[in-house]
């Protein structure tokens, strides 16, 4: 059984790593201070290589953290723990399916109808850096659907869930609140610098867009991975991802 679940961290850190090249495929603006230090050391592919350190160290963790206690709590991840040969005789792939794809449309609504509420809104300065920091439809998909699902669920709801469940002796519904809503807070909240990076004083509208568009996805993918395993949180952000860029060629 190690080998095996040895096995399924090595496929999800291979799947992670692939979200995590796919930065590669886009310009990130770095302060200019810190460019102009790099620009002295370094050629600008290498720079974007040195990016991609931190999240590869992050992937490891929680790859690691995940792959330890996922089903200590009763969590799943249906599809790859068939091929590796972990029993499952409960997997359904149509609905792995079905809910993932219906959770990212979903999802993809509720964010698309969030922007256009609060667009009005922001700051010239916040529009314009999201139009210099915006994705590639590979790192949308890919570093999106792919590598945040295996850090912000697999890794880090999963361990709140495992520590609630020691504090409330069980795996009631509660506990996996508990990790949906603390992974997804704590996703939003990692957005924050962005906006002070942008505007000087962040408004109280500008920061509560950022928290609530960051924080529905959160909430509905962790869902999903609770109810039907982590490769339907993989579908529901990458089809989340589908509908708000057809959103955004409607609307643009």
């Amino acid at each position: 059984m190690k080998k095996k679940k040895a096995l399924l961290g090595l496929i999800l850190f291979g799947l992670g790593l692939i979200g995590i090249s796919s930065i590669l495929t886009m310009d990130l603006p770095l302060p200019p201070e810190g460019e102009a230090i790099l620009k002295e050391r370094f050629t600008q592919q290498q720079i974007k290589m040195l990016i991609l350190i931190n999240p590869t160290l992050m992937m490891i963790i929680a790859v690691v953290v995940g792959t330890v206690l996922y089903q200590k709590v009763n969590l799943k991840v249906p599809l790859i723990e068939k091929v590796v040969g972990i029993e499952n005789d409960n997997l359904n792939i149509s609905n792995v399916l079905k809910y993932g794809i219906l959770a990212g449309v979903l999802s993809g609504i509720l964010l698309s109808l969030v922007g256009i509420i609060f667009q009005p809104m922001l700051p010239a300065e916040f529009v314009e850096l999201g139009e210099s920091l915006k994705p590639t439809l590979a790192v949308r998909f890919l570093y999106g659907g792919l590598t945040e699902e295996i850090l912000m669920r697999f890794g880090l709801m999963t361990l709140f869930v495992r520590i609630a469940s020691k504090i409330f002796r069980g795996t009631k519904p509660m506990v996996y609140w508990t990790g949906i809503i603390i992974a997804s807070i704590i996703f939003a909240l990692g957005h924050f610098p962005v906006a002070y990076q942008a505007v000087e004083n962040p408004s109280f509208g500008l920061l509560t867009y950022i928290f609530i568009g960051n924080t529905i996805g959160g909430l509905i993918f962790g869902w999903v991975y609770w109810k039907k395993g982590l490769e339907s949180a993989f579908l529901a952000h990458i089809f989340a991802h589908v509908i708000m860029v057809m959103a955004e060629s409607i609307l643009n």
